[in-house]
C-alpha cells in the first residue's frame, strides 16, 4: 500500500518506482553498507535493439495511426539518406515522434545515432538522458540493465568533459543503483560534499533511506531539502511518510496538511487524505 501511495504522488519522479525494487543498502553508515548479494554465478543475456524496442509504450498502448505512418515514413527517408546531415535529421524527428507517443527506448537508439554521428557534450548528454528516461521506465530487470548502461555510456563521455556536471552526474549514480548500489549511493554523497543544497542529490538519498527502511534517516534528508527547497511537494510528502513510518503521526499529520495546500491534482488530494484517514 505504501509503494502503491508513492507512486500515484510522484509521477514525475519515474524512478521511484524501481528503486523500491533495488536490493536493500544501509545509505548512512559505510561500516554496514552491504546490498543483498547476487547469487553466484548468475547472469543475463544482453538483450538486442529489436527486443528492447518492443513493448516500451507505458501499459500497452497501441501507437496512434497518424503517427505510426510518420514513423515508417521518416523510417524510409532515414534508410534512403544519402549523407550524414540527413540522417541526423530525419534521426532527430524520428527521436521527437517516439518521445511524443512516450516510446523511450525507441527514442533513445535514434538520439545515439545522432550522437554517434556528432560526438560533442551536448549531443551525448541527450543521448546518456533519453536512455536514462527509458531505464527509469523499465520494469524488467534485464532491460534495465541495458538502459542502464547506455546512459552509463554517454554520462561518463560527458563527466570525462565536465566533471562539474551535477545533473549529469546525478543521473549517473541513479544508474547504479540496480548493479552496483553503493558506488551510487557513493556518487550521491560526492555531490553533496560538492554541492550541500544539491536538490536532486538530496532527494535521492531520501528516497534510498526509505527504500531500506532509515526512515529516520529519510528525515533528516527531506527535512534539510525542504528547509532549502519549500515547494518540493515530492519531498513534502516523503518526509511525512517517513515521520509517519517512524511513529510521529501528529508531524506526518502536519507535513501531509501542508502537501494540499500545495499541490490541488486531484489524485495528490486524494493520495493525501487516505494517510490522513489513517492517522485519524
Amino acid at each position: 500500500m505504501l509503494k502503491t501511495r508513492i507512486i500515484l504522488i510522484i509521477s514525475a519522479a519515474v524512478l521511484v518506482a524501481i528503486i523500491f525494487t533495488l536490493p536493500k543498502v544501509v545509505v548512512d553508515n559505510d561500516d554496514k553498507a552491504v546490498p543483498n548479494e547476487t547469487p553466484a554465478g548468475s547472469s543475463h543475456a544482453e538483450p538486442t535493439p529489436t527486443e528492447i524496442e518492443t513493448g516500451d509504450t507505458p501499459h500497452g498502448q497501441a501507437v496512434p495511426e497518424d503517427v505510426q505512418k510518420k514513423i515508417d515514413n521518416l523510417k524510409i527517408d532515414y534508410a534512403n539518406s544519402s549523407n550524414i546531415e540527413k540522417s541526423v535529421i530525419f534521426a532527430d524527428s524520428l527521436a521527437e515522434l517516439y518521445l511524443s507517443i512516450n516510446k523511450y527506448d525507441s527514442a533513445a537508439k535514434f538520439v545515439e545515432i545522432i550522437a554517434e554521428n556528432i560526438p560533442n557534450e551536448e549531443n551525448w548528454e541527450r543521448a546518456g538522458s533519453t536512455y536514462y528516461d527509458a531505464f527509469g521506465f523499465a520494469m524488467e530487470p534485464q532491460k534495465r540493465a541495458y538502459l542502464g548502461e547506455k546512459a552509463q555510456e554517454y554520462f561518463l563521455k560527458v563527466m570525462e568533459n565536465t566533471p562539474s556536471n551535477l545533473d549529469v552526474k546525478n543521473k549517473l549514480a541513479m544508474t547504479y543503483l540496480s548493479t552496483k548500489p553503493m558506488k551510487g549511493v557513493g556518487m550521491l554523497k560526492e555531490i553533496i560534499e560538492q554541492d550541500p543544497k544539491n536538490e536532486k542529490a538530496m532527494f535521492n538519498l531520501g528516497v534510498l533511506s526509505m527504500q531500506s527502511n532509515q526512515y529516520a534517516k529519510a528525515v533528516e534528508h527531506f527535512s534539510k531539502l525542504v528547509e532549502v527547497y519549500p515547494k518540493n511537494t515530492q519531498a513534502q510528502f516523503f518526509l511525512g511518510v517517513s515521520y509517519l513510518e517512524t511513529g510521529n503521526k501528529e508531524k506526518a499529520k502536519e507535513q501531509f496538511e501542508l502537501v494540499k495546500t500545495l499541490d490541488d491534482d486531484p489524485e495528490v488530494q486524494a493520495t493525501v487524505d487516505s494517510y490522513l484517514e489513517d492517522i485519524r
